[in-house]
């Protein structure tokens, strides 16, 4: 029998890393759900027809521009890998938080074994949004996700085989790795993973969980 994930997050004190950055309070305090400042621009979605659930939308580029995640809006940045593509992805979600005013914290994931106690721990702190960054993540996500649907999951550079309604992915051709033995995709490219582009999916996929277009993939 697995241990109760409260268990298990106590476990991940030792096995991750965690920072913040702008917090301005403990998380403690329950609040209303947090609203996007700004709309989606023509484009980003076609307005008269929700997307089925998996779908995959296209957005046009800077679709996203205008809509931000309200100040202090509480973001735990989930991270395993030390190759360059999870590195620009790291810097990409650090920046945005910076320039958004947004209440980052994170967790670093030493190694497989630490991934569902790490993920647990990012779910015990309360945030608004659990940002994940890393292939090597993708496998956890997918054993955990379905069974908390009441938290939402932004996957930067890759994708959960079968998401959830409560799992948003930003890809792109040269990314889509989707875990669960499946292997990388043909198309992979570490080259892709440019700082503008990762930077387009962190706001893509923010503007598409603020404005609750969700369980889907944003194709960049």
């Amino acid at each position: 029998m697995r241990p109760p994930l409260r268990a298990v997050a106590m476990l991940a004190a030792t096995a991750a890393l965690v920072t913040a950055c702008n917090s301005s309070d403990d998380w403690s305090e329950p609040r209303p759900a947090p609203s996007a400042i700004g709309t989606l621009g023509p484009g980003f979605v076609d307005p008269s027809t929700k997307p089925a659930p998996e779908a995959t939308i296209t957005p046009q580029p800077g679709s996203w521009a205008d809509v931000h995640p309200p100040k202090d809006y509480r973001v735990v940045l989930l991270t395993s890998g030390a190759d360059n593509p999870t590195k620009a992805l790291v810097t990409a979600v650090k920046e945005w938080a910076d320039d958004e005013h947004v209440d980052l914290r994170t967790i670093v994931v030493g190694n497989a074994h630490d991934t569902v106690p790490s993920i647990a721990k990012a779910m015990e702190m309360g945030p608004d949004l659990i940002v994940s960054a890393g292939n090597d993540l993708i496998d956890g996500l997918a054993l955990v996700t379905p069974n908390h649907l009441d938290e939402k999951f932004l996957v930067v550079g890759a994708e959960l085989a079968e998401p959830t309604h409560n799992v948003t992915a930003v890809d792109w051709e040269g990314a889509s790795f989707r875990g669960e033995g499946l292997g990388m995709s043909s198309t992979y490219d570490p080259n892709s993973f440019t700082a503008d582009r990762c930077a387009a999916a962190v706001r893509a996929g923010v503007a598409a969980v603020l404005n609750d277009l969700t369980g889907l993939v944003v194709w960049l």
